[in-house]
């Protein structure tokens, strides 16, 4: 059985991470952030649509949205699996 409030918090939070170093690669090695944006898509040069200058604020309010899907989708995960694997 998963508990699914421990799981949904386990995605949130390796969504967050996954997304603050996204965030800390682009800033910091910009060719190497496209390399590996682009591989997560098998090669496809999808680094290239998101936009030159990033607004701050739509970020976060990017990020916040991000998250609770994340948490919504593990929570209905988890619960799924234990109503299921019986």
């Amino acid at each position: 059985m998963l508990k699914p409030i421990a799981f949904a918090n386990a995605i949130a939070v390796t969504t967050a991470a996954l997304t603050v170093f996204l965030w800390t690669l682009r800033v910091l090695l910009p060719s190497f952030f496209t390399f590996f944006f682009n591989a997560q898509f098998f090669g496809a040069d999808v680094a290239s649509l998101l936009p030159i200058d990033a607004n701050p604020l739509l970020m976060l309010a990017e990020c916040v949205a991000l998250l609770a899907g994340a948490w919504g989708i593990g929570y209905l995960w988890a619960t799924l699996y234990n109503r299921w694997a019986m």
